[in-house]
């Protein structure tokens, strides 16, 4: 009986012994997540979250905004189909475009979030604020050149992180390169933008006109003579028919459910649109500055 128990004291105290080595928040664990947080790229970080959100807001409004302005023409626009015709073929072919510029950007949005990880690094190891540490060799390897192992298993884990960011290295060791992808996908981005307000002006002006013959008191024109036609702005041929709407009809569709909700799709993708430029700017911005410094300091432009 005696010996049972100082059996499972022995156990009980080999236990304990044990926790501190399992536990999650040991010093080294702590001082490696302080120190990747110090090297973190948060122009990249605040970037890549508005490119995110930009991209999110402009795909999927613009998306449901080109389907309700499909319903709107062939419910009052037009009786014709082969009137609109052309026009619904070009909305389909805008919302495949849509499908994918969602999955280039998630894509190249990640990329960029990566070379921010990788510039950074470097940068701030030229100038002394970033220490190597297991962490910080995942994000400097190639760099630093990492160091050779010595047959442990904590270092062989260290080393494969190192080799798996030394390959990733070969893709983002050149700054040069995204900083012109990304000042020509920042030109593209522009005219995506200025395109994006083209359907915000329709609707707007639209809306105007319905404002007008909402208070007739306001205009001196004939409520009558007051209309919105969609052959103006090209979205119809010139021999549609009827084309255009007036008068009290046209107030009737300014306070459907369709066409308001319509016209806040196409205000909410043209404000995902300017994130996103916003986004592309500060990552310009961002790879511009790395780049810089690492041309200047001698590490040219692959490092």
């Amino acid at each position: 009986m005696e010996e049972k128990w100082i059996e499972e004291e022995r156990i009980s105290v080999d236990d304990s012994e044990l926790l501190p080595r399992l536990s999650p928040l040991s010093p080294s664990l702590l001082e490696c997540c302080a120190r990747c947080l110090v090297g973190a790229p948060f122009a990249s970080l605040v970037a890549t979250g508005l490119c995110f959100f930009g991209v999110a807001l402009f795909c999927g409004c613009g998306h449901e905004a080109l389907t309700g302005t499909e319903k709107l023409i062939e419910t009052y626009f037009s009786k014709n189909y082969q009137d609109y015709e052309y026009l619904i073929n070009v909305i389909h072919a805008f919302q495949y475009v849509i499908y994918g510029t969602a999955s280039f950007f998630f894509l190249y949005g990640a990329l960029l979030l990566a070379e921010g990880f990788y510039t950074t690094g470097a940068v701030r190891q030229i100038f002394g604020d970033y220490k190597t540490t297991i962490c910080g060799k995942g994000l400097s390897a190639t760099v630093t050149g990492g160091q050779k192992g010595r047959g442990s298993r904590g270092q062989h884990q260290a080393h494969s992180l190192e080799r798996v960011c030394h390959c990733l290295g070969k893709w983002l060791g050149h700054p040069d390169k995204f900083v012109g992808i990304t000042y020509a996908l920042t030109v593209v981005w522009l005219l995506v933008f200025a395109c994006s307000a083209v359907p915000v002006y329709i609707y707007f002006n639209t809306w105007t006109t319905c404002q007008s013959i909402a208070a007739p008191s306001k205009t001196s024109a004939s409520i009558g003579t007051l209309c919105a036609d969609a052959r103006m702005y090209g979205v119809l041929p010139w021999n549609a028919f009827p084309g255009k709407v007036c008068g009290s009809n046209l107030l009737s569709i300014c306070k459907t459910a369709e066409f308001q909700m319509t016209f806040h799709l196409f205000i909410a993708a043209f404000v995902g649109a300017a994130a996103t430029l916003v986004s592309l700017l500060t990552f310009m911005i961002a790879a511009t500055y790395n780049f810089a410094v690492l041309k200047l300091m001698g590490r040219g432009t692959k490092f």
